[in-house]
């Protein structure tokens, strides 16, 4: 009996978010794909001199990279973020001085946040880098405001100190993207472009 089985149907992978964010986390549940997540373990410190999109394209790759070797058959995701001072790399700021320092640092000015997005897939050899560029003009804020919106908030594990998706939104004079998503820690466009490139199927 002849089999009607396409053998040569490339396989169904699964996909790993590399993050444990819990904002990327949410962002990547509206591709309503099924996914699971794996901490990727990685040293962000930055390298001497190095500028912010060279920053969040080099973590996001070495996350993605270092789940890949993890899931080597899935097709894993790496993100990060870094917020672009001119030319001054701001990430993270763990508590409320440096929180209160970044903000300070903002006020009234242009800053990027450079959202970095890797797919990694040892089994093809799929590997592509993305950067969404979010440009962002704070407003000049007072030192009561920023105590205000930080006490309220708590937005310590944001790049910038600036949760958009929150009361952070108060804090900003205007937006100017191509990837909504992006701010908030995963462009979605072009996470959905590279996704399909990598072979998996959405809608």
């Amino acid at each position: 009996m002849t089999s009607i089985l396409n053998s040569s149907a490339p396989p169904v992978r699964s996909v790993v978010l590399g993050s444990t964010s819990a904002y990327r986390r949410e962002l990547l549940e509206r591709l309503r794909i099924p996914f699971v997540v794996s901490a990727p373990g990685v040293d962000e410190t930055p390298q001497p001199g190095e500028a912010p999109q060279a920053l969040a394209r080099r973590l996001a790759l070495a996350k993605a990279r270092a789940v890949a070797a993890l899931h080597p058959d899935a097709v894993v995701i790496g993100s990060d973020q870094v917020a672009d001072l001119a030319g001054q790399p701001l990430g993270k700021p763990g508590e409320h001085v440096h929180a209160v320092a970044q903000l300070r640092q903002m006020r009234g000015q242009t800053v990027i946040f450079q959202t970095a997005l890797a797919v990694v897939c040892l089994a093809t050899g799929f590997e592509e880098v993305d950067v969404a560029e979010v440009h962002v003009v704070f407003r000049d804020l007072s030192d009561e405001a920023i105590e205000a919106y930080l006490l309220a908030e708590k937005p310590y594990d944001c790049a910038g100190s600036a949760k958009s998706e929150g009361l952070g939104i108060a804090l900003l004079e205007s937006i100017d993207n191509d990837d909504p998503t992006a701010l908030i820690g995963l462009p979605l466009i072009r996470t959905a472009r590279l996704l399909r490139k990598a072979g998996v199927k959405l809608l």
